[in-house]
């Protein structure tokens, strides 16, 4: 089973992030593109792309040795997804806000999505297809994961009230655009409230009912909301691109999202 097996793999690299997070002295690297690259980040990588290869499905992943060409990847029917640690600057800060991304893109959509979140043990996954989404926490490290799915909880979108809402934006990327965006909100809605999160969890918190909207008008990589989007999508949720309204798609030639919206 595909989704077990993404489980498996974002549990297991939840570990080594955390074996490193708990080292006081781990060393910081700077990427060409000056973002920051941890020994957690490489270890994720390593473990998951080696348990998902034996899928036979390709592999893109932001800390990937090398991308494959698009000429190849444009005849793809399938391929995973993965960032191995989204949200390395809140590694760094140590506040615990960020996670393990593993998605399964089939015919430039994604039909399924693992978050986890290696400090809280929370683990979000979903199914687009079945319409279904899941949230539990993870006890300890060797459970089963076809035991832990047996626990896990379906998350079920609430009705709130209309004259309210509840916008999540980024902990470390909030940008003129979005401040703009939820001055109009405030314009139509009585009390908007503003929570910010760093990583996918802004997906999560969209997908379980914590919050009602998020407006990303900012950079983002496929790598980054491939999974939050296959969470809020089973959900019940849309992930939109702010300017024509169509569904977010993946494996493009250039792997840059547009700016996009994920609402009721």
């Amino acid at each position: 089973m595909l989704l077990a097996k993404a489980i498996k793999a974002a549990l297991l690299a939840g570990e080594e992030i955390l074996d490193v997070y708990n080292d006081p002295g781990f060393n910081i690297e700077l990427k060409p593109d000056d973002s920051p690259l941890t020994e957690a980040d490489k270890r994720s990588n390593d473990i998951i792309v080696s348990l998902l290869s034996k899928t036979a499905i390709p592999v893109i992943s932001e800390e990937g040795t090398k991308l494959v060409s698009y000429s190849e990847r444009a005849a793809w029917k399938q391929c995973w997804m993965v960032d191995p640690l989204d949200g390395t600057k809140e590694f760094i800060k140590r506040n615990g806000e960020f996670t393990v991304n593993i998605a399964l893109i089939a015919d430039g959509v994604p039909v399924l999505g693992v978050i986890y979140v290696p400090v809280s043990r929370e683990l979000y996954y979903g199914i687009t297809k079945e319409g279904k989404a899941w949230k539990v926490i993870v006890g300890h490290a060797g459970i089963p994961v076809e035991q832990l799915m047996e626990q896990a909880e379906p998350l079920k979108r609430p009705v709130t009230e209309q004259t309210k809402i509840k916008v999540v934006g980024s902990r470390s990327h909030m940008s003129q655009e979005t401040m703009d965006f939820i001055r109009e909100l405030e314009k139509e809605y009585d009390e908007v409230e503003m929570v910010s999160k760093g990583s996918s969890l802004k997906f999560c918190l969209v997908a379980e009912g914590k919050a009602d909207i998020y407006p990303r008008f900012a950079p983002t990589m496929e790598w980054d909301t491939a999974a939050g989007q296959a969470i809020c999508e089973a959900a019940g949720f849309k992930v939109t691109i702010r300017d024509s309204g169509k569904r977010m798609s993946y494996n493009k030639e250039d792997l840059l999202n547009p700016f996009f919206l994920v609402s009721r």
